[in-house]
C-alpha cells in the first residue's frame, strides 16, 4: 500500500479533515496510478477523492476501541528512529 497514508485513528487530537481528505487523495492517486488525472478523468478523480473522504471520516467517528489514544509527538519520534535504523543518519 502506499507508504505515504498513516493511521489515521485513536490519536490525541484526533485526525483533521484535512489529514483525512490527504490521505484519500493518496488512496485514489495509487489506485488510479497516477498523481494529476487527465482533463478527462478530472471529475472522478475529485468524486473518488470526494466519497472516501466521508466515507474514512464517517468510519473514525463511528470507531470503537479501548486502548488509550496514541500522541503524535510519539509516533513521529518512533517513526523517525525506524526510518534512522533503516537507512541511518541524515
Amino acid at each position: 500500500m502506499c507508504r505515504n497514508i498513516r493511521t489515521l485513528a485513536n490519536f490525541e487530537p484526533p485526525a483533521t479533515r484535512d489529514e483525512v481528505g490527504a490521505a484519500a487523495l493518496q488512496y485514489v492517486r495509487k489506485i488510479a496510478g497516477t498523481a494529476a488525472p487527465s482533463k478527462a478523468n478530472e471529475e472522478a478523480f475529485a468524486r473518488a477523492v470526494a466519497a472516501i473522504t466521508e466515507h474514512t471520516n464517517q468510519l473514525l467517528d463511528e470507531l470503537v476501541t479501548t486502548a488509550p489514544p496514541k500522541n503524535r509527538e510519539v509516533e513521529a519520534a518512533k517513526a523517525r528512529a525506524r526510518s534512522e535504523a533503516r537507512f541511518g543518519p541524515r
